[in-house]
């Protein structure tokens, strides 16, 4: 049976496409009016000027030191403000505001329209229906958070519902594995973590390699597996609902040298940096004192990365990228083209690695990064499987954020579907993805007449 929209709806459709081109339009045409086709080039060639010079003035701060690094500083700060205050005197800066205002708007309006014909939309993971546990086992870090644990009176929630809870002593660090795999053998059927993404990690893999459901509990600094997962990140306790009314999610589980990840495994520059002793007592002061070194190849490895393509791009052929300075690994790929979600996963179960690379040589090819995917020093890419090699016998690793030194080659692979992770039946879900803006989509929506702007839907007849 055919359902369709309401006409509200598809007349909202129509407007926001229209209202998109409009002010993309007015955007265009407001400097020509107003200053000239001559000084409307001027003008967007000065702010594509100031952009690259900034960028190039940061990869001058990350790679030199001393009186060269104070400069270029002093270079990427006093850039955009000589840009903003010839716009002033020219008394154009109104006109550079009221452009950027039309072009949010169009943005925004833009994508209204394209979301609402549902051909961008991400299909939900699957919930699969299972019994609650009977013999819940949770894992709890007491500091992990700044101390969410007690603040939110996990362990108490948890044994009221009839968890048996560890709390770790953080001055006596323990297997948190071992604490796994012992609580399986005496017949736990689930368990679960409340802790940073590294201690979920190594407690989801015994949990997949015992084939029990695994619990996430959002107590940790970022929770990025959790926020991908949508759960709720703000209050932890929640997480906990899903012992009574809860739903399983398969999800896949990414390896990086027989070591298991939920987000990623980092190499290059980072997984260098975090090696340091001083990096966890001085982050910023540590980056800046190793950066120039690993960013211009005096030191760290040089790594080959080789990529089983999962894209389709390349017809199967493996990818191979040399001497990128950074690498990022993950357990399905990060959203790339929408600006608002960076950082986020639309899925956790497409069985695919994500691969990000980064390879800058020079100020030219940092600026040039702003171009995005585009920029000859990105590579992004979906692999089944990931073989990170190195100048040297040793590759540093950064693991979900943990520090490790593994024997080069590193073989990363997923493992699809193999983590079944309970999650409360109720929470927040993971925001949807934004579709990249198509003026010819949205030329043909803002020209519908009617029913047509927005696809019909079917749904089996009763």
């Amino acid at each position: 049976m055919a359902v369709e929209f309401g006409e509200g709806a598809h007349a909202a459709q129509r407007w926001s496409a229209r209202v998109s081109l409009a002010a993309s339009g007015a955007a265009v045409l407001l400097p020509l009016g107003y200053a000239g086709a001559a000084a409307s080039l001027l003008l967007i060639g000065a702010i594509l000027a100031g952009t690259a010079l900034t960028a190039a003035a940061v990869w001058w701060v990350l790679t030199r030191r001393g009186a060269a690094r104070v400069g270029a500083a002093v270079l990427s700060v006093a850039t955009p403000f000589t840009v903003i205050t010839v716009f002033a005197a020219a008394n154009l800066l109104w006109l550079v505001l009221v452009c950027a205002a039309l072009w949010a708007v169009a943005v925004w309006t833009g994508r209204t329209a394209l979301s609402s014909t549902g051909a961008t939309r991400t299909t939900a993971m699957r919930e699969h229906e299972t019994p609650p546990p009977l013999r819940p086992f949770l894992i709890m870090n007491p500091r992990s958070g700044g101390g969410k644990v007690g603040r939110f009176g996990l362990r108490e929630k948890a044994e009221r519902l009839g968890a048996q809870v560890v709390l770790l002593d953080p001055d006596h660090p323990q297997d948190v594995a071992a604490l796994a795999r012992r609580a399986a053998d005496d017949g736990a059927d689930l368990l679960g973590v409340a802790g940073g993404d590294g201690t979920q990690a190594l407690v989801a893999a015994v949990a997949a390699e015992r084939g029990l459901p695994f619990l996430v509990i959002s107590s940790g600094t970022r929770n990025h597996f959790a926020m991908d997962l949508g759960l709720d990140r703000e209050n932890p306790s929640t997480c906990l609902d899903a012992l009574t009314d809860g739903v399983e999610l398969h999800v896949d589980l990414g390896f990086a040298g027989g070591h298991p990840f939920v987000n990623n495994a980092s190499f290059g520059a980072y997984a260098a940096v975090v090696q340091s002793p001083a990096y966890r007592d001085d982050k910023v002061r540590t980056t800046l004192d190793l950066l120039p070194e690993l960013l211009t190849h005096e030191r760290g490895p040089l790594l080959t990365v080789t990529a089983t393509s999962a894209d389709g791009g390349t017809g199967g052929a493996p990818v191979t990228v040399t001497g990128p300075q950074a690498l990022l690994v993950s357990n399905n790929p990060y959203r790339t083209e929408d600006p608002a979600g960076l950082g986020r996963r639309e899925r956790l179960d497409a069985g695919v690695l994500g691969v990000l690379g980064v390879r800058v040589d020079s100020a030219a090819e940092a600026a040039g990064l702003l171009r995005g995917r585009q920029s000859a020093g990105l590579t992004v890419l979906t692999a089944h499987q990931v073989t990170v090699d190195a100048d040297r016998a040793e590759i540093e690793v950064g693991v979900d954020g943990e520090a490790l030194v593994l024997p080069a080659p590193v073989r990363c692979r997923i493992e699809p579907g193999a983590l079944r992770v309970r999650v409360p039946r109720n929470r927040p879900g993971v925001p949807p993805v934004q579709p990249p803006l198509d003026r010819r989509r949205l030329r043909k929506l803002a020209a519908a007449v009617g029913r047509t702007a927005v696809a019909r839907r079917e749904r089996p007849a009763a």
